[in-house]
């Protein structure tokens, strides 16, 4: 096991009994990650739902087997890539997460940013892209595009529960989204990460 991969399993134990927020009173278990520690994708999503909830691996349920589609479009296997979301507790209802929520679970998701270290991170949706790009500017303005975010590349697209509920143009939109990932991994120099990064200073 790597290092990172041992930290990763230290990371996802202490977790597991969290209680930074009040999401730790209604939720069946923790949802800390999924993946390859040595991932050159990462998506970060928003929070689990009820299928995530009650297996403990974000993106098991319908957004999950779209994820897994539009991967293998590209020529990606889920075992290779990493996924996580902002937070690590589904709202009770599946509502939106809020502030003081986030704030709360937010040193989870940089460790596992850090430990990672993937030269690609795929943000789906509103929350996850707000969050890491530090900007109030909703997902339809901001997909499409790869920004450099701490020696990386970032390429918002929408959350595939979008595409479920929205329909065909949603999911091309997405498919462009992945293929530029796609783009941008064959042609990236991963290079050292910022010192910055080290002290949790991502978002």
């Amino acid at each position: 096991m790597s290092e990172a991969a041992r930290e990763l399993a230290e990371l996802a134990v202490t977790a597991s009994t969290c209680t930074n927020c009040s999401l730790a009173e209604t939720r069946t278990q923790v949802v800390f990650g999924d993946g390859s520690p040595t991932a050159s994708i990462m998506f970060v999503g928003e929070a689990p739902g009820f299928h995530e909830d009650q297996q403990g691996i974000p993106f098991v349920g319908a957004a999950g087997q779209l994820l897994d589609r539009l991967l293998a479009e590209i020529g990606v296997a889920r075992r290779d890539v990493y996924i996580a979301n902002v937070l690590k507790c589904r709202p009770p209802g599946n509502r939106d997460p809020r502030p003081e929520e986030i704030e709360a679970c937010k040193g989870y998701l940089a460790d596992q940013l850090r430990l990672i270290d993937p030269p690609v991170v795929i943000t789906l949706g509103n929350f996850a892209t707000k969050l890491l790009l530090k900007r109030e500017v909703g997902i339809t303005k901001t997909r499409g595009q790869v920004y450099p975010w701490w020696n990386r590349h970032l390429i918002p697209t929408f959350h595939p529960a979008a595409a479920l509920r929205g329909g065909d143009r949603i999911l091309e939109q997405m498919r462009r989204d992945f293929a530029l990932a796609r783009a941008v991994l064959d042609d990236a120099v991963h290079e050292e990460a910022d010192p910055v990064v080290e002290q949790l200073g991502l978002f």
